[in-house]
């Protein structure tokens, strides 16, 4: 294991048992409001915290992309953090977060953890090394086309302007595949894509700190991850589509003519 890596992994887990003694009492957790449906705790805050602490023993000159402390720091390397993706889910107690972290250098993502705490599942990645569950080899899955397809979408509830937009391409999806998904953490289910538990998905919106992680996982599993126009613009526009190589493209080709104006 490389050694930012390893360091990512600590910092994950660290970050995992606090949110899980938090658990016992997140009705007494104070929550801020940052905009529209979007939530941020004292959990979110110290999990953040103690993610950036334990990068900062080994790495003090490195620079750290957070969600919750924004951007601190110059240094070709970048640290991307979302220290519990799918807070929503986390205040309802409703069993479906994360910690993401990736590893950025001159730009392009090297390294990537995310980790599960609820069920101890732990996914990492580094370029042209591959992707891992725990200590499993993962792969996308092998389903070529839509038909019998599972597939996992979130919806722009941060954008409502995009929702039109939105509700065309989850109506041009919904009859050409098995079923749809939408469980609220954008990186966990970026994970499930790299390890084939479901077949392709698409969101609107993303922040860096909700896609990095995943991305490369998707990708060192034999995945493609593009923007709507089938471009590697995902950490420029947040609008993304994820599946294995043929699947994707089919996806697309569905998604594609809704995605207009700022969309493409």
């Amino acid at each position: 294991m490389h050694p930012m890596l390893n360091i990512a992994v600590r910092a994950a887990r660290q970050a995992g048992s606090l949110i899980m003694r938090s658990l016992q009492h997140v009705e007494h957790l104070e929550i801020t409001t940052k905009g529209l449906n979007d939530f941020v705790t004292d959990v979110d805050r110290l999990a953040e915290q103690e993610v950036i602490n334990t990068i900062k023993k080994s790495y003090p000159d490195h620079a750290i992309m957070a969600e919750e402390s924004g951007l601190t720091g110059q240094n070709d390397v970048v640290w991307v953090i979302d220290p519990l993706d799918g807070t929503t889910n986390y205040l309802h107690s409703f069993p479906h977060y994360c910690v993401s972290i990736a590893v950025m250098v001159k730009g392009r993502i090297e390294h990537a953890v995310i980790f599960d705490p609820l069920r101890d599942e732990l996914f990492t990645a580094s370029r042209g090394e591959g992707a891992k569950l725990n200590d499993r080899r993962l792969r996308v899955s092998k389903r070529r086309d839509l038909n019998g397809a599972l597939v996992a979408t979130g919806f722009p509830f941060k954008y409502p302007q995009h929702l039109d937009a939105y509700m065309h391409m989850f109506a041009a999806v919904l009859p050409q595949v098995a079923d749809i998904r939408r469980a609220g953490s954008a990186a966990l289910d970026l994970a499930y894509v790299a390890a084939g538990r479901v077949d392709g998905y698409w969101e609107i919106g993303l922040q860096n700190w909700d896609l990095a992680a995943g991305k490369l996982l998707v990708e060192e599993a034999g995945g493609a991850v593009t923007d709507f126009s089938g471009n590697d613009k995902v950490l420029d526009k947040g609008h993304l589509i994820a599946g294995n190589i043929s699947l994707h493209a089919h996806l697309q080709k569905s998604i594609a003519p809704f995605a207009v104006g700022a969309l493409k």
